[in-house]
């Protein structure tokens, strides 16, 4: 991946912004309430993909700062959806497992799933995100076509335009407790 100097010190001072004010709000949120709202979220999304019984979703293990996603897992599984989640490797790219297992499924799997939940620190109407900057996601999700929705806490969909870079790869939708489903326009441009 080529950096851009300005983006990327752009996007440290945003990304410093957005962890502060994480930090600051978290601690308030009714995280149980927050994780039914996202899970009710994550199957309307896949509803709507037409994703069925026995076919893939990529999704993640939420750390106690993200948005939870206990629940959006446990629902997908529930409905007999095959779900994988990452595994970060020593050089910033992701293997996949499926949830529950240790068996790794390799860097392609990920082109199994039809909808992918990826993390963001924000996301901007144009779908660029701010990650946690070590680049995993932009490097996995050209392996796949699947739709892909960040998860954020409701203040992380924002609408001044994010810092990005070419290589950042841009999501199509968004869901936030409270904020329902909302489709972003996902561009290419830098």
């Amino acid at each position: 991946m080529t950096e851009h100097p300005s983006a990327v010190a752009e996007k440290a001072v945003v990304r410093a912004r957005l962890r502060a004010r994480r930090r600051a709000e978290v601690a308030g949120r009714d995280r149980a309430s927050d994780a039914l709202a996202l899970a009710i979220d994550a199957l309307q999304v896949v509803h709507d993909a037409g994703v069925r019984r026995g076919s893939w979703v990529a999704a993640y293990e939420s750390m106690p700062s993200e948005p939870p996603t206990e629940a959006l897992l446990e629902a997908l599984v529930a409905r007999g959806i095959r779900v994988m989640v990452p595994v970060t490797l020593a050089e910033w790219d992701l293997d996949w497992r499926e949830v529950g297992t240790d068996v790794d499924l390799g860097r392609d799997a990920i082109d199994r799933a039809e909808v992918v939940f990826v993390p963001a620190h924000a996301v901007d109407t144009d779908g660029h995100r701010i990650g946690q900057g070590k680049g995993c996601y932009d490097r996995a999700l050209p392996r796949t076509r699947a739709l892909v929705v960040a998860v954020v806490h409701p203040w992380e969909l924002v609408d001044e335009p994010l810092p990005h870079e070419p290589h950042d790869q841009p999501v199509d939708a968004v869901i936030a407790a409270g904020r329902g489903v909302c489709r972003v326009r996902a561009t290419t441009t830098p």
